[in-house]
């Protein structure tokens, strides 16, 4: 048969990754070239089992100038960045992101050396 059509639910916006904040994923920023998972799924009111979450990815407190890339834990890091970034800049950009079966995504900071802060709000779900 025909795929199923998603459907998607609005949320009140709220943080669900803050690398700097330890109950959020930090206090460490994303390092240069290290892909690091956080759980999305369960946070916020985004229910176990969702494998498609919008959000507002944004990026701060960069020591260089790069992007970082978010995507399904576990899976080959895609080559276009949700957010790109000079130094020393704060940026957002919304994003459909795709989790993997345990509700984590990865996100990896490519920049050649040092590290930025990850914030990632949720806003909805497709289910």
């Amino acid at each position: 048969g025909a795929p199923r059509a998603l459907r998607f639910h609005g949320l009140t916006p709220c943080r669900v990754v803050d690398t700097r904040s330890a109950s959020l994923g930090g206090p460490a920023p994303l390092a240069a070239g290290i892909s690091r998972p956080f759980p999305i799924s369960g946070a916020c009111g985004v229910p176990a089992g969702v494998t498609v979450v919008s959000a507002n990815v944004t990026v701060t407190q960069a020591t260089a100038a790069g992007s970082v890339v978010v995507h399904a834990n576990g899976t080959t890091v895609p080559i276009t960045p949700q957010v790109a970034f000079g130094a020393g800049r704060t940026r957002a950009n919304n994003a459909i992101l795709a989790l993997d079966g345990a509700g984590l995504v990865s996100a990896r900071a490519e920049i050649a050396s040092g590290a930025v802060h990850l914030i990632v709000d949720g806003n909805g779900y497709f289910d």
